[in-house]
């Protein structure tokens, strides 16, 4: 694999649509409130995928230094684990990645906000994220080996991403954003569950106690059944009750990314070995996308 192939290796593209979902969602929601202002929505991705970046090559390397990292470990072989990335240079790539989504942040928060209080609370809340996406299994306490990680998911990809970004559109946050702001959330959640189910085994052996390992493998997968369940049927309350009845199918379109997100509900369900669930994560991932795409399109019906 060349240099170029083995940092977009590390970079994990895959899990990269996920991040997206939810400035999607805020930015055809700010569209249907007349809101909507290009400048914001391109800083808002450009910021989000470097965070997703950052919590990837950071995952690599916390990985490695912690012991997680294992010939056990099913999931694709790590850049940092398989001597294709020094640590060393895995914590200079780390360390300018945080640079740029500082400055990405900044920028956002330059084209978006004007009153102080909202200038500090906005750079606090870009530091806080740098820290989190960094701290998950790098440094010293790593808060994702203590079952923490879906918590910290559940806030940065759903309340923070969605509400955030909403937010620097409107500069105002009406409560009914909290229902999709939660769906996506719990749909990211459960990439990372299927991601710790399927790792679950060798993360037990190394004392990465993630949910799923606290939890034990049949529970996990009652555990992502209800997220998947849950974060459909906000979807559907805040479209057909929050919303202004419309006459268009295409206002009820994202209703059928219900199909696929349901069938890969249930096939999770019934697996047993957890090496065949890879798959379903770059599934859920895309499928998040698409679900964030297609109900942002149906406000705007």
């Amino acid at each position: 694999m060349s240099t170029i192939g083995v940092w977009i290796h590390a970079i994990r593209l895959r899990t990269l649509p996920l991040s997206l979902s939810s400035i999607l969602i805020a930015s055809f929601a700010a569209y249907s409130d007349k809101s909507f202002q290009l400048s914001i929505c391109i800083f808002a991705v450009i910021t989000t995928v470097l965070l997703q970046i950052l919590a990837n090559l950071a995952n690599d390397y916390g990985d490695s230094i912690h012991g997680a990292d294992t010939e056990d470990r099913i999931g694709p072989k790590r850049a940092v684990q398989s001597g294709r990335i020094t640590k060393n240079q895995m914590k200079l790539a780390i360390l300018i990645c945080a640079l740029l989504c500082f400055i990405a942040g900044g920028c956002l928060i330059g084209v978006a906000i004007q009153t102080l209080k909202d200038i500090l609370f906005f750079l606090m809340l870009g530091i806080l994220a740098i820290f989190m996406a960094i701290t998950y299994t790098a440094g010293r306490i790593p808060y994702g080996y203590y079952g923490l990680g879906d918590a910290a998911v559940f806030v940065f990809f759903g309340l923070v991403g969605v509400l955030g970004t909403y937010y620097l559109y409107v500069h105002s946050l009406p409560i009914s954003m909290c229902l999709p702001a939660i769906a996506n959330g719990l749909f990211s959640v459960g990439v990372l569950n299927i991601n710790n189910m399927r790792d679950h085994q060798s993360d037990a052996k190394t004392g990465k106690h993630t949910l799923v390992v606290k939890l034990g493998y049949d529970a996990a997968k009652l555990y992502h059944s209800g997220l998947i369940s849950i974060a459909i049927v906000l979807l559907v309350i805040y479209r057909f009750f929050l919303k202004q009845p419309s006459s268009s199918i295409v206002a009820y379109a994202f209703l059928i990314m219900s199909i696929p997100l349901i069938k890969d509900m249930v096939s999770i369900y019934r697996i047993k070995e957890p090496s065949t669930l890879d798959p379903f994560l770059k599934k859920l991932a895309i499928n998040t996308l698409l679900t964030a795409l297609l109900f942002g399109i149906s406000l705007n019906h």
